[in-house]
């Protein structure tokens, strides 16, 4: 299968339909033109950008990486999309340098303090522990101030000049449930991604809401039992591998599944198969399956 391109000097040309959607520059006279993209299944749902067009996502991430990065594969290995999260490693350890400040210098002020008061004298005490609970809770509050959110970029290559899709971190702290926005690369929403801390102890779920608030769907590891024996055991060396499969909200219906690969490195594949009329988004589902590994700390 090819794609055809027309450049506006009249030059036409046929490309491996692995370039379908991409900017690519005229043999002739040099201008850049997009590609055309390649047709749908029958009766699916054609999705926003050609490199979405597809069901089965290949994810590898790149090591000995400071930030966060994966290559995206097609089912034949050929890379289509970028993804990044940066770990904005100075300014996080700038934060970091900060709490500690606040916390050790505030701690040893209330210290010095308590010392005006008769030794070991309730007053004392009292002033020495309230000095020491308020510099900590300070000392977090700077912290979080000060560090970054860690968004997630998806590209069409490396070099980043064609924004694709990009995952926000909705707030620095969030306790219970965090919470994420997916948006286009013209920044309309396209959905909200949430998981509980809470529910996380006993096996791993993500929710995945509409703009409005209205639930979708729903990511979950695939065994509770296999679940409950990573809480204890570990991995096992890849083992006792964490997968998910993607359930419709108001059913047990799976409409995709997210799983690690048997390898040394990072391996995943983001299987869309049993969604051949592509209902669920496929730029949601890639956001998802990145989610659930770098979101996990994976």
């Amino acid at each position: 299968m090819s794609v055809r391109v027309v450049c506006a000097c009249g030059t036409s040309y046929q490309l491996k339909d692995e370039f379908a959607g991409r900017l690519v520059k005229c043999p002739q006279c040099g201008r850049e033109n997009r590609a055309s993209a390649l047709a749908a299944p029958a009766g699916a749902t054609p999705q926003a950008d050609p490199v979405f067009d597809r069901d089965l996502f290949l994810l590898r991430q790149q090591l000995l990486r400071i930030s966060e990065k994966y290559d995206v594969g097609d089912e034949k290995g050929n890379k289509i999309v970028f993804v990044e999260r940066p770990a904005h490693l100075l300014q996080n350890l700038g934060a970091l340098l900060a709490a500690a400040v606040v916390w050790f210098g505030g701690t040893a002020a209330a210290i010095a303090l308590s010392n005006q008061f008769p030794r070991q004298s309730d007053a004392a005490v009292l002033v020495a522990v309230i000095g020491a609970v308020v510099s900590m809770i300070g000392g977090i509050a700077v912290g979080i101030v000060l560090s970054a959110k860690r968004h997630v970029g998806f590209y069409r290559d490396a070099s980043k000049r064609d924004r694709l899709l990009e995952v926000l971190q909705d707030k620095k702290w969030q306790p219970i449930t965090t919470t994420y926005t997916v948006r286009d690369f013209k920044g309309k929403p396209l959905a909200r991604l949430a998981k509980n801390w809470l529910y996380n102890i006993f096996r791993k779920r993500w929710y995945v809401y509409d703009p409005a608030g209205r639930l979708l769907y729903i990511a979950k590891e695939d065994s509770i039992i296999l679940s409950l024996l990573r809480r204890f055991l570990g991995p096992l060396f890849g083992f006792l591998r964490t997968n998910f499969v993607i359930m419709h909200k108001d059913s047990d219906n799976v409409v995709g599944e997210f799983k690690r690969k048997f390898t040394i490195l990072d391996r995943y594949v983001l299987d869309m198969s049993a969604d051949p009329d592509r209902h669920v988004d496929r730029r949601v589902a890639l956001a998802l399956g990145v989610m659930l590994d770098t979101g996990e700390r994976r």
